[in-house]
């Protein structure tokens, strides 16, 4: 894969821990009127037929968005072997995308006017141009992964993570989206950090969330590093070297993957040491080792964060079974928890519909209600409401885990636990 491709992994990263922030959306009551699916009410008989929609094979790479599709598949799977919902099993149909636009539209009415499907699940595409086709027609899209601005633009749509913006066809508030400095927050109580350096490409996406970044770092009070590389020359080494030399405790980055990869090596090579090199949920992987095997020093200050459970915390009943049930997957990730997460929000919302039947419009009520959800504690309390104006504050917690050899990737006390009233900060998506 190519340099000019790897970036387009950046600028997803970077815009997921943009999103993952950001806020959501409650419907007018005049949304609810529907036309019924063909589901019949009583116990047992057809399947229930859901769709998910990934960018299996995209620009940016095989398997970078796979993780959610495989979560929510295991959970169905385990769901059916149970007897599925009220007698019915559910019918997963998936499409492959490819990362374009045109391809996603193609699957939007492959799914939702073809095979009629109740309701989108986990849906993960690098270009969700037919976002508002699935909003029009008044299919929920439960547990989507916020890679781009429709969760926070269209009704219907309900990402992972939540949102308060209206969604009345304009992203945000006033085509702004807002996040919080949580993360930044944690680090300065929880680890003293002082002062933290943002590696970017000299690359338009990669600057601008750099920015970002740096914005909410000095909202927080820290000294901030800036350390910009070429594109299609970067000099790690020289970023390292100087970030090193500034004293950062903190490294964040808007880098690809393999720009991180070569990061870390040159922050070996130079002997640059520093409390968290932060990374988000997207790289929230069992395949560490392999990924930075040329660095163990910066693989063991790795520090993710994100809005869900840690995947290796076993000691929690939810994530056992995630585990027992994704046990024959060659890698596991943060992402797959998060997927089957969607599953259960959707199976949830299903089983609340057994008096009227499961349709597009009895998932839809369940999804506005604007009471909060955890997936059985797999998720920070997630909302979906509609606030006219965006909060200015709000309590946010923080789900944190640390990379080591040992033991693989390690939580950081209780995610429900690590709150705190923050600013919100606007930005454009």
């Amino acid at each position: 894969m190519s340099r000019r491709v790897r970036v387009a992994e950046c600028a997803v990263a970077g815009l997921l821990l943009l999103l993952s922030t950001a806020c959501g959306s409650r419907l007018p009551e005049s949304d609810f009127e529907t036309r019924p699916q063909r589901t019949p009410t009583q116990q047992g008989g057809d399947p229930i037929r859901v769709g998910i929609i990934t960018s299996a094979t995209s620009p940016v790479g095989g398997d970078t968005f796979t993780g959610p599709r495989d979560g929510a598949k295991a959970y169905f799977d385990r769901l059916n072997a149970r007897g599925g919902i009220d007698g019915r099993k559910v019918d997963v149909r998936t499409c492959d995308d490819g990362g374009s636009g045109v391809g996603n539209n193609e699957c939007v009415h492959e799914l939702v006017d073809e095979d009629n499907v109740v309701a989108l699940v986990a849906t993960t595409a690098l270009d969700y141009a037919g976002a508002s086709r699935v909003s029009r027609a008044r299919v929920p899209d439960i547990g989507g992964q916020p890679i781009g601005a429709a969760y926070d633009t269209y009704p219907h749509l309900y990402g992972i993570y939540g949102s308060l913006a209206p969604r009345d066809g304009e992203p945000g508030w006033d085509g702004k989206l807002y996040g919080g400095t949580e993360i930044y927050r944690y680090f300065k109580r929880e680890q003293g950090a002082r002062t933290a350096a943002v590696v970017s490409y000299n690359q338009s996406s990669s600057a601008a969330y750099a920015r970002l970044v740096t914005r909410g770092l000095e909202a927080e009070g820290y000294e901030v590093v800036t350390e910009q590389v070429d594109f299609a020359l970067p000099n790690f080494r020289a970023a390292a070297a100087d970030l090193k030399e500034q004293g950062a405790d903190l490294v964040f980055d808007a880098i690809d993957s393999y720009g991180n990869a070569q990061l870390c090596k040159a922050m070996d090579d130079v002997g640059a040491e520093v409390l968290a090199k932060v990374t988000n949920v997207q790289n929230w992987t069992s395949t560490v080792p392999e990924d930075y095997k040329d660095s163990p020093r910066c693989r063991n200050a790795l520090w993710a964060t994100g809005s869900s459970r840690n995947h290796e915390d076993t000691d929690h009943d939810a994530v056992r079974e995630f585990r027992d049930a994704t046990k024959g997957l060659e890698t596991h990730s943060q992402w797959q928890l998060e997927g089957w997460a969607a599953a259960m929000w959707f199976t949830d919302a299903a089983k609340s519909c057994a008096g009227t039947g499961v349709t597009r419009a009895c998932v839809d009520r369940f999804m506005d209600s604007g009471k909060a959800y955890t997936a059985d504690g797999l998720l920070i309390p997630v909302r979906h409401e509609r606030l006219s104006e965006p909060p200015k504050t709000r309590r946010t917690c923080v789900s944190v885990a640390r990379w080591e050899d040992a033991e693989g990737w390690v939580s950081q006390g209780d995610m429900n636990d690590e709150c705190f009233d923050v600013p919100q900060l606007s930005y454009k998506p």
